[in-house]
């Protein structure tokens, strides 16, 4: 593993296969009575949140403590940022309290790199979503959920997505689950097609490694995943499609689209979702939907990536033993 984790693209595939397989090592900490790990005691991991965040920032949280990290949750709102401090200050301030790695969601794009590479801090980056541009840990936990749906949690161990096939449909101009998706997945060996209206593909996706397609209904059958994405009306500063209702028709996931595609196929959304617009209430209640599944995934993920960035070197869960069977001392031999 590298120093940071800024971008979906630094990954190699071995790279890649190693988080995931080490996420998986994690997914089974979770059904112990006692879901915690020792592994990173003593290290401060600061949240730095510059955007609202509900599943980000609580998944981030709970991954470091239940790997015995001291947490700091840093909000814009209401911080010195308001009153028109830096980001070089902020990260100075964050150095100074000995921060050993930094989770940063920022609104503009650059951000986790900026800092990464600015030399104000020394702990370890971890980029949580920055503008339009990456969002690495949710296409991680993206493909650690497809991988144990399509090919199983113990069969996909060292094993990539070679040869699946997943289509990412909604506003891929402003999303960036989607770029890092695009880049993930396809170093993980599946074949990515991008379904959107003209007006929210990006320019220049021709040379992205996916395909493109303004047509929903003629890929549905070929996928082994659908992901659907919200429309970010925040970041809109223009009319992108007519109404909601003509958006939802052509580009919206329902019972009847969701029956056209192959019967082992599954539904994903990264959250929030709005029922009624991309995807109904029908589809996102469905066994097929995986939304709170990604969820539950994205803790075992965000474990993985912060014990491997924090100095892993060894099996994580194997080596510590599990509280059902303690490990021998000198007091209890």
């Amino acid at each position: 593993m590298k120093r940071h984790l800024i971008s979906a693209a630094d990954l190699t595939r071995d790279d890649a296969v190693l988080i995931l397989d080490t996420a998986e090592e994690m997914a089974r900490v979770a059904d112990r009575p006692i879901k915690k790990l020792p592994t990173l005691r003593g290290r401060t991991v600061v949240n730095l949140f510059f955007e609202d965040s509900t599943r980000t920032r609580i998944s981030f949280e709970a991954a470091a403590k239940r790997l015995s990290a001291d947490v700091i949750n840093f909000s814009a709102k209401g911080s010195s940022v308001s009153k028109g401090e830096s980001l070089k200050d902020t990260a100075l301030t964050l150095e100074a309290m000995g921060a050993d790695a930094v989770v940063i969601r920022h609104g503009a794009s650059g951000a986790p790199y900026r800092l990464a590479t600015s030399g104000w801090i020394d702990g370890a980056v971890v980029n949580a979503g920055d503008g339009t541009h990456e969002h690495p840990t949710q296409a991680l936990l993206d493909a650690f959920t497809l991988r144990r749906r399509l090919v199983g949690a113990d069969a996909g161990i060292g094993r990539d997505l070679e040869g699946r096939r997943v289509t990412v449909v909604g506003d891929i101009l402003h999303s960036r689950v989607a770029r890092s998706n695009v880049h993930l997945l396809t170093t993980l060996g599946a074949h990515v097609t991008l379904v959107a209206p003209p007006t929210l593909v990006p320019v220049g996706v021709e040379h992205w490694p996916c395909d493109v397609s303004y047509s929903l209904d003629e890929v549905l059958p070929k996928s082994d995943a659908v992901m659907m994405l919200r429309v970010q009306r925040e970041r809109m500063n223009a009319a992108y499609f007519p109404t909601e209702r003509e958006y939802s028709r052509r580009y919206g996931l329902d019972g009847d689209r969701m029956a056209r595609m192959p019967e082992d196929a599954i539904v994903m959304h990264p959250g929030p979702m709005v029922r009624g617009m991309e995807i109904t209430a029908e589809v996102a209640d469905s066994d097929r939907c995986t939304a709170v599944e990604q969820v539950a995934n994205g803790v075992s993920i965000r474990m993985a990536v912060l014990y491997l960035l924090l100095g892993g070197s060894e099996p994580a869960a194997a080596a510590h033993p599990s509280p059902a069977t303690p490990a021998r001392t000198e007091e209890n031999k």
